[in-house]
């Protein structure tokens, strides 16, 4: 539901560092595509690879929060010869079997049909009421990004989880087992559903790495950045 402006304070601290390029996904912020197919996480890798290509970029560093992890994640295993460690917030390798898939769309189209009928800031109110959410709405700065977020458009955002939502992306655990790249998986203490996730990814992953967060939930890098950077820089750096 975000943008590039809720990575920023995070780029900002890491430019002294590192050269920062920050991408808003079909749907959200200023990114534009063609048709509805380019929603899909196939297409959207695709267009990420051509991006550094044409950037004469031959091999980065890979940051994703929650739809963007597990977009990060479709990358890393699917194009590995791009990536040299790769950091997945709030992540996982999407659902394991059909029938969760199935599930899960059905749920997702309810979200689709709220977004496209309800007013937008009472949708955003309504989606942050999520248990995930209850140290993000209390951060000092929540009303800030809430006005960020508004900027998107609801329509565009309601594509995106039709398309790249949960239920429609390929499941990634089977793959998981292949992976060669170093993987940083990062949770908030009070995310108890996606530590339990993200502790059998690391499980399955030798070269994984899980680092939980204390006093936040889903949206680390937005409560607390100055850890973030840190947990970012130092892995980046060994």
């Amino acid at each position: 539901m975000g943008s590039i402006e809720d990575f920023q304070e995070v780029a900002n601290k890491l430019a002294k560092d590192f050269c920062c390029l920050l991408i808003d996904l079909p749907g959200h912020g200023k990114t534009r595509v063609s048709c509805d197919a380019d929603y899909q996480m196939p297409q959207v890798a695709l267009g990420i690879v051509e991006l550094l290509g044409a950037l004469k970029i031959e091999r980065c560093f890979l940051v994703g929060y929650s739809m963007g992890g597990r977009l990060a994640l479709y990358l890393t295993l699917n194009f590995p010869q791009h990536f040299i460690k790769v950091v997945l917030e709030s992540a996982s390798p999407g659902l394991k079997t059909k029938e969760e898939r199935e599930n899960r769309v059905l749920q997702d189209s309810k979200l689709i049909d709220r977004l496209k009928i309800l007013d937008f800031a009472a949708f955003l109110d309504r989606w942050y009421q999520n248990p995930l959410f209850v140290s993000f709405r209390q951060h000092p700065n929540y009303q800030k990004a809430i006005a960020n977020k508004l900027n998107n458009n609801p329509s565009k955002l309601a594509k995106s989880l039709r398309y790249m939502g949960l239920g429609a992306q390929p499941s990634l655990w089977e793959k998981l087992q292949n992976n060669s790249i170093p993987l940083l998986l990062i949770v908030g203490s009070g995310d108890r559903k996606f530590i339990a996730i993200n502790q059998k990814m690391a499980d399955a992953v030798p070269n994984a790495d899980l680092k939980i967060v204390e006093n936040t939930d889903h949206n680390v890098h937005f409560e607390h950045p100055t850890i973030f950077v840190r947990f970012l820089s130092v892995f980046f750096k060994t």
